[in-house]
């Protein structure tokens, strides 16, 4: 092939995106059970880091657009998962909250992240490449919100069955 720079076998986006999907098809049964979608579990996991986030907040941390998270948390308000306010001090500032039901939802959840890694780590993926990786992808991410002006915040930690 003259355009050898075209093969998807060369692309570095295409594992990403491969890898990306897979992981997240291995979380939906976790999260059936919960019955919410793994853009909500995102969203919940920042919520029972830090409660009573701006939209905005969530969107940034989430790197998405806030008319990609404004739908997500509608349904999620549906659920009475979580509440939505207007801020006192800016009427235009959304203030989301969580529910008694989204506060219960996190003792559910927290075995999530452990039964994952028991799925993933193999003969041929032990704990530390899982770590190495992460931190590999962390770097990217810093250096290409930063590069496009954004803030990721802080990394989550990988953690591995107790």
């Amino acid at each position: 092939m003259a355009y050898e720079q075209l093969k998807l076998e060369n692309q570095l986006c295409f594992p990403i995106y491969a890898a990306s999907r897979l992981i997240i098809r291995e979380y939906q049964p976790h999260l059936e059970t919960l019955g919410i979608t793994y853009p909500q579990y995102l969203v919940l996991m920042l919520l029972w880091e830090t409660d009573d986030r701006t939209v905005n907040e969530i969107a940034q941390r989430l790197i998405l657009n806030t008319n990609t998270v404004t739908p997500i948390l509608k349904r999620m308000e549906a659920q009475g998962l979580i509440s939505r306010r207007r801020a006192k001090d800016d009427e235009r500032r959304v203030i989301i909250s969580l529910t008694p039901k989204g506060v219960q939802l996190r003792e559910e959840a927290a075995r999530i992240p452990e039964r994952l890694i028991e799925e993933l780590v193999t003969d041929e993926m032990k704990l530390e490449d899982l770590h190495r990786l992460k931190e590999q992808l962390n770097a990217m991410i810093r250096f290409l919100t930063t590069k496009g002006g954004m803030d990721m915040g802080d990394d989550y930690k990988l953690e591995g069955p107790k």
